[in-house]
């Protein structure tokens, strides 16, 4: 049995229409002490060349509940701007979905690790290892 009061959360992103980690994706960070509790920001990260963030903020004593924000508008709009020179292969840059958030709750001592899944019309997310 753990003897942590807190849970831990990790996430990453793949772009599925590349196949490939997204980098740079901003997410933020919230949690909140229960369901009717205010959500206070704990901070944010970016994701790396491997799509990860590695240096979330830990989770206060007490999180009940977990909010993360994606802003993949940006790197969908980097990415269609960087195809603009293979017209054969490019993205029209719309993006459908701006931002993606998830929310999900916690126990205490556990670790939770959100991967998503993205590409310019959809997403999906799961609780992952």
């Amino acid at each position: 049995m753990s003897t942590d009061t807190t849970a831990s959360v990790s996430t990453h992103i793949l772009d599925t229409s590349a196949g490939r980690p997204a980098e740079g994706v901003a997410v933020r960070l919230t949690a909140r002490p229960g369901p009717r509790a205010a959500w206070q920001e704990l901070g944010g990260s970016a994701t790396d060349a491997d799509g990860r963030c590695k240096d979330l903020p830990a989770l206060p004593e007490g999180t009940t509940h977990v909010r993360l924000d994606f802003e993949v508008e940006p790197y969908f709009k980097k990415k269609a701007e960087a195809q603009q020179d293979a017209p054969a292969h490019r993205d029209s840059g719309a993006v459908f979905f701006p931002e993606v958030t998830v929310t999900f709750a916690v126990t205490p001592g556990e670790h939770y690790h959100v991967p998503l899944l993205l590409n310019p019309f959809g997403y999906s997310v799961y609780r992952g290892s």
